[in-house]
């Protein structure tokens, strides 16, 4: 009998510094693809603080009260039995990283700073954040004494690194990563992994939205996968409109594709409103994808992306 997985995306309207308001809609969105079966749950870049915080970034206040609102996620009885992940600002070794948060029933799995950076357009990420400069190199990071009191934890894996499960295996990049023609999904697809997310905050521009669906295809056309893409819905108290779109990709085919426009925050499942999405799909046919057309001997990594268990 094949593997199953189901798995949940979506775009959520997510304001700077609301991080009150981001945390109920954070909730919401969990507890919407909890009710469709999801195990998984993929939200946008940034999405506790907000992606438009521009020089609030540096303020420590930020950084305090994005880990307060972790710890809230952590302690809610809604996240548990879902590996949840989402995205905030972490300093570690007294440099400012763009990263996803990944945890599962109170326990942080892995912190993933952003490799590639968006510093072109509207787009100014240099001028806040550092990017993570060591491919495939992980180390220990340790958590605020706030977060240790809640996971029981000291330290967590922080670094590029993809997450190993009894069933497949999950790599994560993050908005320009897509775009960059050495793209992480390029060789985590080589070293193995079956599913992809991408966490974004991608502004409208014309046209714009028929480019993401190109790349995201093509990043499981020639290797086979599963693609989840999330993406920040609204203004975020900033000059651009994000507009959402979040979809899903199955070996270079997109199998499902939420609103690109909405006034809506959140909306549950049952409205089908495209603000998140629930796919379920049998991870038998990822091998079938990739074992044709036949691949060149050696054509798998030498060092594959560090594998945290879980």
């Amino acid at each position: 009998m094949g593997r199953k997985v189901t798995v949940a995306t979506c775009a959520l309207n997510q304001w700077v510094l609301d991080f009150e308001g981001n945390t109920e809609r954070i909730l919401r969105s969990v507890e919407a693809a909890k009710a469709g079966g999801a195990k998984y749950r993929l939200g946008p870049e940034l999405e506790i603080c907000g992606y438009g915080c521009a020089d609030h970034f540096y303020e420590s206040d930020t950084l305090l009260h994005s880990f307060q609102a972790l710890k809230v996620l952590l302690e809610s009885p809604v996240t548990q039995d879902i590996i949840c992940d989402v995205g905030m600002p972490v300093m570690h070794h007294n440099v400012r990283y763009n990263c996803r948060v990944l945890f599962l029933n109170r326990k942080i799995l892995l912190i993933r700073p952003k490799m590639l950076m968006a510093n072109s357009g509207v787009y100014r990420e240099m001028r806040w954040f550092s990017p993570w400069n060591r491919p495939r190199h992980v180390e220990d990071y340790f958590l605020p004494r706030m977060i240790q009191e809640v996971t029981g934890q000291d330290t967590v894996p922080f670094g590029d690194c993809v997450l190993s499960t009894k069933d497949t295996c999950i790599g994560t990049e993050m908005c320009a990563e897509l775009w960059n023609p050495d793209s992480p999904h390029i060789h985590m697809g080589r070293d193995g992994v079956e599913i992809f997310t991408n966490s974004s905050a991608s502004h409208h521009e014309l046209r714009k939205a028929d480019q993401r669906v190109h790349l995201i295809r093509s990043a499981t056309a020639k290797t086979g996968g599963i693609y989840l893409y999330a993406n920040q819905r609204g203004c975020d108290g900033d000059r651009v409109y994000y507009d959402g779109c979040a979809m899903v990709a199955v070996n270079g085919d997109v199998v499902a594709r939420g609103d690109q426009f909405s006034l809506d925050d959140v909306v549950s499942l049952e409205r089908h409103s495209g603000n998140l999405l629930c796919c379920n799909r049998t991870l038998a046919l990822l091998p079938c994808q990739r074992g044709e057309p036949p691949r060149e001997p050696g054509s798998a990594e030498c060092a594959g992306d560090p594998p945290h268990k879980l």
